[in-house]
């Protein structure tokens, strides 16, 4: 196993962009006995509050719903190519059905009081510092509407990145 190094976040080298919206990322919340993860391509960086934050979006029938509800940290896994289908497996079945991490390759590790994976290629461990839940008259654009087919609205996390670590 690779080891990692704390990294500023200035110095994140892929476009974050990508990061988020192709490469996917892993969303675990929990801790090292009971976690759940799913993947996620929707998302962001940014600063709030004079905070460096992430801000995130989660059904509420997702299993790791129930685990970011219950939990004040979360972290986000970036990983190589290699992983996409670890990824696309994590993102379509759920944790309430199957294991996911036992058999798939990825192998948990503790950061910030809750769990990321020792294969990923970049770790932000966060604080969670709010939330929000999307709601259909809220939206200004209504054709965004059309995209909750099954009208299952998101709920939005706001996180302080606490800790970011590359390889």
């Amino acid at each position: 196993m690779e080891s990692f190094k704390n990294i500023q976040l200035e110095n994140i080298s892929e476009n974050t962009f990508k990061l988020i919206g192709k490469d996917w990322m892993l969303i675990t919340a929990g801790d090292k006995r009971n976690f759940n993860t799913m993947t996620a391509s929707w998302g962001g960086f940014g600063i709030l509050w004079n905070k460096p934050v992430v801000f995130i979006f989660i059904r509420p029938q997702r299993y790791t719903y129930e685990f970011m509800e219950n939990s004040v940290d979360f972290t986000l896994s970036f990983f190589n190519d290699e992983y996409k289908d670890i990824l696309k497996l994590c993102g379509t079945k759920s944790g309430r059905e199957i294991n996911k991490i036992s058999g798939i390759g990825l192998t948990p590790i503790e950061s910030h009081n809750t769990v990321a994976f020792s294969e990923a290629k970049l770790i932000l461990s966060c604080k969670k510092l709010y939330f929000n839940d999307l709601i259909p008259e809220n939206f200004i654009n209504c054709d965004i509407d059309k995209n909750y087919v099954l009208k299952d609205y998101h709920r939005m996390y706001i996180g302080e990145i606490a800790q970011c670590l590359s390889k």
